[in-house]
């Protein structure tokens, strides 16, 4: 199969590193991310590192496990402490800023003892008009994104991960569970644990993109507008809020509106600065 231009512009830009740790959380963006960069530079050049943490469901680790041994990454999975950090779990609108800070301090390390001389993560070119406070962390940190450096999207990654043989490409987003909360509601184990909970419930019903927001005792659960209809169902209703409610909610909601991406973002105003 011939090499896409979009393509030979990642690979350009990954033949400029001498070796890289890759953040590889096994969603879309950082699966493809992982298979370039190993394709450049080879297992011994390119180490993709899963965190493990509460705040990431086992779902997203299982899949990193399995794409690192579809296409024979060199794969490692480390510990991250973000849960246990004070200003992280008092859960402000920043909160990401401190959970890749932590992330990427864990990768820095990791970089210095094995000799690796740059981390690189998934971050694309649709990225940057976004409300995104993890990426001041990795300009702190001097973490590189080749995706978007090459200028490709998410429709982009889709396509060229399909034409890879990558099972993830057309995984939904994903995000971690902590932004399920709202922003100044403190982010705990226990809630996290409920939350991944009732959503693994929600996909045992058949719904592929799904979000629990968790409200104190209210869910208010989110459904993908292509499956919503369903979901909407008076019967089909009635099971969703059973099955959260013998999880321990009090109250279910299933919003009409649908997933959006972020919907706990909505009405925080951000000053974008181009360039910045």
């Amino acid at each position: 199969m011939s090499q896409a231009p979009d393509e030979r512009r990642l690979f350009d830009v990954l033949a400029t590193f001498d070796s890289v740790i890759v953040a590889f959380s096994g969603g879309v963006d950082s699966a493809y991310l992982a298979w370039a960069a190993t394709e450049v530079l080879g297992r011994s050049r390119a180490l993709c590192v899963t965190a493990e943490s509460p705040s990431y469901p086992d779902r997203h680790r299982q899949l990193a496990l399995s794409i690192a041994r579809q296409v024979g990454l060199h794969h490692e999975i480390i510990h991250t402490g973000e849960v246990d950090r004070p200003d992280y779990r008092a859960n402000p609108t920043n909160r990401c800023y401190f959970c890749k800070q932590e992330l990427y301090g864990a990768l820095s390390a990791l970089a210095s003892d094995r000799g690796f001389g740059t981390i690189v993560d998934g971050s694309n070119a649709d990225d940057r008009g976004d409300y995104r406070p993890g990426r001041q962390a990795a300009r702190e940190f001097g973490v590189r994104s080749p995706l978007d450096e090459a200028g490709l999207a998410k429709a982009d990654i889709r396509d060229l991960s399909r034409r890879a043989g990558l099972t993830t490409w057309d995984e939904p987003a994903s995000a971690c569970l902590s932004s399920r909360i709202p922003y100044h509601s403190e982010v705990t184990p226990e809630k996290l644990r409920l939350i991944e909970r009732a959503e693994a419930r929600l996909r045992d019903l058949g719904f592929r993109v799904c979000r629990v927001r968790h409200h104190g005792e209210q869910a208010r659960v989110e459904i993908g507008r292509d499956e919503l209809s369903r979901a909407l169902d008076a019967d089909m209703s009635r099971l969703i809020a059973r099955e959260l409610m013998a999880l321990g909610y009090q109250e279910v909601t299933i919003d009409p509106r649908g997933y959006r991406l972020g919907s706990l973002n909505e009405g925080i105003h951000v000053r974008l600065v181009v360039g910045g």
